[in-house]
C-alpha cells in the first residue's frame, strides 16, 4: 500500500492515454471537445467512457415526449436519492413542472432555478469539472440543448457518530472526539471558537484520491513566520495518494530520522482548540480522526488534556508522578543491568545478596535476560492490542503471569528481573500520547545495550548524547525542549507545575518569543517532496 503511495511519478512521456474525455485544442490553443455541448448524447458518450467499469456511477435518463431531454450521474451510496428524487424526479412525472418545461424547451432555466431556491446548485463548463464533482458526492445534470452543465450538492455518506476519543481518555473533560468526516472536525473547533479570526485554509491533496486538507490557525495570534512555514511545506507535497494525516507529518517534518515525534496529533477538539489558542497551527485531513498541531515541543508531549480540567494541586501532583514513570519507563533496566554486572558494591549487602541468590543458576548474563523479558514484554503489548477487544488485555494479562511465572521456575530468567520489567511495562503506559512513549519504548533497547557494555558509563554516554539530539531539534524552527533549554522563566512554571488559571499568562507569548528559524525551512527545501 505504501510503496503504491509514495512510489514516484513516472515521466510524462511513459504515461498511457487515459480513457475519457480529452481536450483538443484548435489553432488558437483554446479547448473544445471537452467542453459540455448542447447535444446530449455526446456529452453522455464522453462520460460512460470515462465511467467504463464504474458500476456504482448511476446514469438515468429522462424521458419527456419519448425524447431524451435530460440526464442525472451520481455515485450509488454517496448520493440522498430521497432528495434527488423529491426535488428532480418527480416534477419530471407527467403533470410536473419540469416535465412540462421540457415541453416548452426551458428545461435548463427552471432546473438551474429550482435547485437554486433550494441552495444546492453549480454550474460546469466542461465534463472535467462535471467528474470531479461527480466523484465527490455531488449529482452532474445534463440536459438536452444546454452547452453547461450543472452540479446539484444532493451528497449523503455513512459516517461514524461522534465519541469519544480511545486514544486520550480523561476522567473530568469533554467526551466529544474527531471523526472521518473533515466538516463534522471543522464544525467541532468552530463550536468552541466563535470568532471570525479563525480561519480555514482548504486544499487538494493526492492525484488520484484527492483529499481535502484543511490548515487551521487563529489570525492574530498565530506567528506569520510559522504560518507561512507550515503552508509552504504544504503546498510543496506533491503524491499520488494520500491516505491519512500520517503522510503528512512524515512529509513535513524536519527530522525525519529522529525517534521524537515533532508534531502533535489528537482526537480531541478541546486540545486542538486550546493549540490554537496558543499561536498553534492545526492540520486537518478528510477520512481520517487524527488531527496535526505544529509545532510540538518534548513538554507537550508529557502533558494530559486532562490536566487542565482538574484543580491545579491535584494535576500538578499528578504530573510529577507522570514525570517520574516516564524516565523509570527509560532507565531503570539499564540501572538494574549496570548495576547487577558492573557496580554490585553500590547495592547494600541484604539486597545484594537477595539478588545473587534469584540470579543463581540462570544461565544468561544479565543485558541479555532483559532484552529477552524486555522483547516479550513488547509481544504481549502488541499482542494485546491487535487482539478483539472482548480478549486482548485477557490475553495479555494471562500470557504475561504464565509466561513470567514459568520461566523464573524453569530458571530461565530471575524473579528480580521479572519484577523490574514488569515495572517497566506500568511505568510506559504514564505517557498521555502515544507517539513519544513509543520513542522511550525504542530508545529503552540501545540504552540496555550501553549499560550491559559499559555500566553507569555507557548510561551516562548515552544519556549525553540523547541530550545533545533533544536540544538540537528544532520543528518549524521552534526548540523542542523549550521553555527549558533554551531556558524562559516566565514559562517554566507549566513545565514543572500546573499552576492556577488564575496566574496564568497567554502562551502565546512564549511562541511569539521564539521567531521561527528560517534555516530549517531551507534544510527542508532540500528533500525532494515528490514521491
Amino acid at each position: 500500500m505504501f510503496q503504491f503511495i509514495f512510489r514516484k511519478k513516472q515521466k510524462p512521456e511513459s504515461l498511457p492515454v487515459p480513457a475519457g474525455p480529452q481536450t483538443k485544442t484548435t489553432d488558437q490553443g483554446s479547448p473544445t471537445s471537452d467542453f459540455i455541448q448542447p447535444h446530449l448524447e455526446s456529452n453522455l458518450q464522453g462520460l460512460q467512457s470515462s465511467f467504463t467499469n464504474c458500476s456504482d456511477v448511476v446514469f438515468r435518463t429522462i424521458t419527456v415526449e419519448n425524447s431524451l431531454a435530460a440526464c442525472l450521474i451520481y455515485i450509488d451510496g454517496l448520493c440522498d436519492t430521497e432528495l434527488l428524487d423529491q426535488l428532480l424526479l418527480q416534477p419530471f412525472l407527467p403533470g410536473g413542472e419540469l416535465a412540462q418545461a421540457a415541453a416548452e424547451k426551458n428545461l435548463g432555466t427552471l432546473t438551474r432555478d429550482k435547485l437554486a431556491a433550494a441552495g444546492k446548485v453549480q454550474q460546469a463548463q466542461t465534463l472535467t469539472n462535471l467528474m470531479d464533482g461527480i466523484l465527490i458526492g455531488q449529482t452532474g445534470i445534463l440536459i438536452e440543448g444546454e452547452s453547461q452543465g450543472l452540479l446539484a450538492d444532493f451528497s449523503k455518506s455513512a459516517q461514524r457518530g461522534i465519541e469519544e476519543p480511545t486514544s486520550e481518555k480523561v476522567v473530568r473533560g469533554p467526551r466529544d472526539g474527531f471523526t472521518e468526516t473533515l466538516r463534522v472536525n471543522t464544525s467541532l473547533l468552530r463550536k468552541r471558537i466563535h470568532s471570525s479570526q479563525l480561519k480555514m485554509e482548504s486544499m487538494s491533496m493526492g492525484e488520484l484520491t484527492r483529499t481535502e486538507v484543511v490548515l487551521c490557525y487563529i489570525e492574530g495570534i498565530v506567528q506569520d513566520d510559522l504560518l507561512h512555514l507550515v503552508r509552504k511545506r504544504l503546498q510543496q507535497i506533491h503524491i499520488q495518494a494520500l491516505g491519512g494525516s500520517a503522510n503528512i507529518e512524515e512529509l513535513i517534518e524536519d527530522n525525519p530520522y529522529s525517534p521524537f515525534p515533532q508534531l502533535q496529533n489528537t482526537e480531541r477538539p478541546d486540545v486542538t482548540a486550546a493549540s490554537l489558542l496558543e499561536g498553534k497551527v492545526a492540520i486537518l485531513v478528510d477520512n481520517t480522526p487524527f488531527v496535526l498541531i505544529a509545532p510540538m515541543n518534548y513538554w507537550t508531549g508529557l502533558q494530559s488534556a486532562e490536566d487542565y480540567h482538574e484543580r491545579f494541586q491535584y494535576m500538578t501532583f499528578v504530573r510529577w508522578i507522570r514525570y517520574t514513570f516516564v524516565h523509570i519507563s527509560l532507565l531503570l533496566p539499564s540501572l538494574y543491568v549496570a548495576l547487577t554486572t558492573f557496580h554490585p558494591q553500590v547495592i547494600p549487602t541484604s539486597l545484594l545478596i537477595s539478588v545473587a541468590s534469584a540470579r543463581e543458576g540462570v544461565p544468561f548474563p544479565a543485558v541479555f535476560e532483559a532484552i529477552i523479558m524486555e522483547f516479550v514484554f513488547e509481544g504481549l503489548r502488541e499482542a494485546g492490542i491487535r487482539l478483539p477487544q472482548q480478549v486482548g488485555p485477557a490475553v495479555s494479562i494471562a500470557g504475561a503471569l504464565v509466561i513470567g511465572q514459568a520461566a523464573v521456575e524453569a530458571g530461565i530468567i530471575s524473579a528480580p528481573m521479572v519484577i523490574i520489567v514488569a515495572t517497566t511495562g506500568i511505568a510506559s503506559f504514564a505517557f498521555p500520547r502515544y507517539n513519544l512513549g513509543f520513542a522511550f519504548r525504542m530508545l529503552r533497547f540501545p540504552l540496555l545495550v550501553c549499560a550491559g557494555f559499559m555500566g553507569f558509563y555507557g548510561i551516562v554516554l548515552f544519556l549525553i548524547a540523547l541530550s545533545i539530539h533533544l536540544v538540537s531539534l528544532k520543528p518549524f524552527g521552534v526548540p523542542y525542549m523549550t521553555p527549558v533549554a533554551p531556558s524562559s522563566s516566565r514559562h517554566l512554571n507549566d513545565v514543572l507545575f500546573r499552576g492556577p488559571v488564575w496566574k496564568k499568562k497567554n502562551k502565546k507569548q512564549l511562541l511569539a518569543s521564539i521567531p521561527p528559524d528560517m534555516e530549517s525551512d531551507q534544510t527542508q527545501e532540500s528533500r525532494s517532496r515528490s514521491k
